[in-house]
């Protein structure tokens, strides 16, 4: 959908307002922001509709980490308006050689081997501004190539550590 900027950062500010909401309830307090599926891979490129949406964080909670692609538009927007940023990298997704997630349109866009995401995380770790690494829930035994992806980050030397931390893009060699 094109929507208005307006709109967009409206729409963001909603449902951060609505799941801070819900984790209130819970006694928790958000931690980070990462908009979802096409509105990600759009923000990726399109710095309109990254700046909205990082206006609709900056409002709601500026110690909010808006996570995005690294060197991506929206991990510009983010640092634009003062917020703390992340760059991911996706376990579990391929890569266009712009930098790029293959949409999930496309045949072999997500990794589904366990071998193959064990065997590219740590080349995936060293790309410059990726501060974290991402799962899917949807995954297929995603909780325990969590684990295992973990495992073999520390292996490499690499210090696994809450977004939350200070130093956050520090890394063991």
């Amino acid at each position: 959908m094109d929507l208005p900027t307006a709109q967009i950062t409206d729409l963001v500010i909603r449902q951060i307002d609505a799941l801070a909401s819900i984790a209130a309830q819970e006694g928790i307090r958000l931690q980070h922001v990462k908009p979802h599926g096409a509105l990600y891979n759009v923000a990726v490129r399109d710095r309109r509709v990254s700046d909205a949406i990082a206006r609709g964080v900056v409002s709601v909670d500026r110690s909010l980490i808006l996570l995005g692609l690294p060197e991506s538009e929206l991990v510009a927007a983010g640092q634009a308006v003062g917020l703390p940023t992340a760059g991911e990298a996706f376990a579990d997704r391929a890569y266009r050689p712009d930098g790029t997630l293959v949409p999930r349109t496309e045949p072999g866009a997500v990794i589904e081997e366990p071998e193959e995401v064990l065997a590219r995380i740590v080349s995936l770790a060293e790309r410059p501004g990726v501060d974290t690494i991402c799962v899917h829930g949807d995954t297929p035994g995603a909780a325990e190539l969590a684990s295992k992806i973990r495992a073999a980050l520390e292996a490499a030397h690499f210090e696994v550590k809450s977004l939350s931390s200070p130093g956050l893009d520090e890394r063991a060699p």
